[in-house]
């Protein structure tokens, strides 16, 4: 199901936006209703799904996820809650050398705040700067659509530091090292 998402793209096209391209030519759209050619991203209430079921919800481009949501403060799902890094960074855009948005870092962690379990799971959350979502307001009365987000999920491959090991490791000299003490302890005769 997570290639039925892909149905508006044509063949060979790859999903892979700048945080710019994601603010400006996304985000910005659909604060201001504007139809976003190709309209791939999928609306999103993000908060009642954990990060692995995303697949086939949301717009899948190797091991990313996207999709838009609306901003809240509540980022909790039945399994666990995405808790802020308390990483932020301007989104500026190349030509004019403005700030167009804002970035969030979140990671998701497994069971009930503040005593979950961390995992790798990293989702960063683009919105408006204050500027860029006031001149986007639509005059009608309908939602306020500035409080949209694009968010991209990922799992990350690195294996953090968290405690659960001693913070060392072993070079490759020392694994071969090892691996022949091994060896010697095999074929030692009886």
């Amino acid at each position: 199901m997570g290639d039925s998402n892909n149905v508006n793209l044509p063949p060979g096209f790859r999903f892979y936006p700048t945080d710019e391209e994601l603010v400006v030519h996304f985000l910005q759209r659909k604060a201001a209703l504007l139809p976003c050619h190709p309209d791939v991203i999928p609306d999103l209430d993000l908060y009642p799904f954990d990060p692995w079921e995303l697949d086939g919800r949301a717009l899948a481009e190797g091991n990313q996820w996207y999709y838009y949501s609306r901003r809240t403060q509540n980022r909790v799902t039945a399994n666990g809650y995405w808790n802020p890094m308390g990483i932020e960074e301007a989104v500026v855009s190349n030509s004019s050398n403005r700030r167009v948005g804002i970035k969030k870092f979140y990671v998701f962690y497994v069971g009930e705040a503040p005593h979950g379990n961390r995992t790798n799971w990293i989702m960063q959350e683009y919105r408006l700067s204050d500027s860029a979502a006031s001149s986007s307001r639509s005059s009608t009365k309908r939602k306020d659509h500035s409080k949209w987000v694009v968010c991209r999920v990922h799992e990350s491959d690195e294996n953090d530091d968290d405690g659960d090991g001693d913070g060392t490791e072993l070079s490759c000299l020392d694994e071969v090292f090892l691996s022949l003490d091994d060896l010697d302890e095999v074929s030692l005769p009886n």
